[in-house]
């Protein structure tokens, strides 16, 4: 059986890429839930955004979210969006800056790991904008900060409130492991000073205890459904995790050990990808927008209203840094990269929106969750959001029934407005920025 994800030898050239794009734009399309290039009925109009200014980013964005480890999908929606050229040399890895890259500014928002083909290439690809000194702000995805969780809940005391990271991170995980441990460590005594099956299971999976103690740890701290959805969330990875890991062709002192080389090289200072975590931002206020990985809550609102974003990417840093895995995964800031504003998850109500709006945040740029039609501009809980992940990965468009890789790109800039480009969809969609701030007036 053919292969439906694409080597990533055969990476296309610049008019297989362009052919693959729009080559008409239309006005944004509207459902029951979007806003498109028309100004809003007055009762549809949030009551927040009366009399209030839409200030646009100084220089224009490229938004590109979730490439979930296809470095192919990532390269070539950088050169859709226009700010990077390839060079002649063939593979991925060989691109310049073109003269709206120099001008541009490149936001990666998170969930840059996972699923595959291509973590490691991937995550090479994004240390290649910053060696050409691109305007890179990347920021944290859910996935990106499991991984992390996992690998400092095995680098640290067993609690009841951190025992359960490491197989938290689900089978999605598991082709990242396969790449490390084919690249660094097959063909090595790798094995020397790895316990055997039974104790690697040990550091790797909670006790039997934490499925009775954790609801007892969580109050407090998620809500009646959030613990009830982590516990079953953990029942199933707990159960299905070391068979996806065979499946791979991984025992559990392999993952063991592929786990001691992923601390290595993302936790160490003089690890190959230390950059990753030390460069990721929670949010980035460019003007009026928001960029950020999933949504917000109230209590994140209230933070940037009194203390601004530079305070809260502090916060994420510091939060990190701290032993306590638990208060800060379950916590507002973790929250920002991980709520659909689920019943589970921490709450966004009108006191939060009127923080965000009078903070001078009118409209949320978010990945997290992906469309098959391009982009989405939604109002969610009174706040607009313009909805960016746009399905990249070939693994989740094979499973979804897309063809091929991703391409496409957001980009923001003010006297074009927002544009939504995707090769799944049949023309660019285009709200410009005199009708987007007719919302607002």
């Amino acid at each position: 059986m053919q292969n439906p994800i694409p080597a990533i030898t055969d990476f296309p050239n610049h008019a297989d890429i362009i052919a693959r794009l729009p080559t008409e734009w239309t006005s944004w399309p509207r459902d029951d839930s979007s806003v498109n290039s028309h100004v809003l009925e007055s009762n549809d109009t949030p009551a927040h955004f009366e009399k209030n200014k839409l200030r646009w980013p100084k220089r224009s964005v490229v938004f590109i979210s979730d490439p979930h480890a296809d470095a192919m999908a990532f390269e070539a929606s950088l050169i859709a969006a226009g700010v990077v050229e390839r060079k002649k040399k063939a593979g991925l890895g060989h691109l310049t800056l073109t003269k709206k890259g120099k001008k541009s500014e490149v936001i990666i928002g998170g969930d840059c790991l996972d699923k595959g083909p291509s973590n490691l290439e991937l995550l090479r690809s994004v240390k290649q904008l910053y060696t050409l000194k691109a305007r890179v702000t990347l920021l944290a995805g859910n996935h990106d900060l499991r991984l992390l969780m996992g690998l400092l809940a095995l680098a640290r005391k067993k609690d009841v409130g951190n025992q359960h990271f490491f197989v938290r991170m689900g089978k999605k995980v598991v082709p990242l492991f396969r790449e490390v441990f084919d690249e660094y460590l097959a063909g090595t005594n790798w094995d020397k000073k790895i316990p055997d099956e039974e104790a690697c299971r040990k550091h790797l999976f909670p006790g039997e205890d934490w499925f009775k103690e954790f609801p007892f740890h969580a109050a407090g701290f998620l809500t009646a459904e959030g613990i009830d959805r982590e516990v079953r969330k953990m029942e199933s990875k707990n159960h299905s995790f070391e068979k996806h890991c065979r499946a791979a062709g991984l025992s559990l002192r392999q993952v063991y050990a592929t786990s001691l080389k992923c601390q290595q090289l993302f936790l160490h200072k003089k690890g190959e990808f230390n950059w990753f975590f030390r460069k990721m931002e929670l949010v980035a206020k460019r003007g009026s927008f928001l960029f950020l990985h999933a949504g917000l809550d109230d209590s994140m609102g209230q933070m940037l209203l009194k203390s601004g974003t530079s305070y809260a990417n502090k916060a994420f840093h510091r939060n990190l840094k701290r032993r306590d895995l638990f208060s800060f995964y379950y916590s507002s800031i973790a929250n920002t990269f991980r709520t659909k504003y689920r019943d589970a998850d921490l709450p966004l109500t009108d006191r939060g929106v009127k923080a965000i709006h009078k903070a001078g945040i009118h409209v949320v740029v978010q990945g997290h969750v992906n469309r098959q039609q391009g982009q989405l501009i939604a109002i969610k809980k009174g706040l607009v959001h313009v909805e960016a992940d746009i399905t990249l990965d070939s693994h989740s468009r094979h499973s979804e029934g897309l063809k091929s890789y991703g391409i496409g790109a957001t980009l923001i800039d003010k006297t074009t407005g927002i544009v939504g480009l995707s090769c799944d969809y049949p023309a660019a969609k285009v709200i410009s920025a005199q009708e987007l701030q007719a919302i607002y007036e």
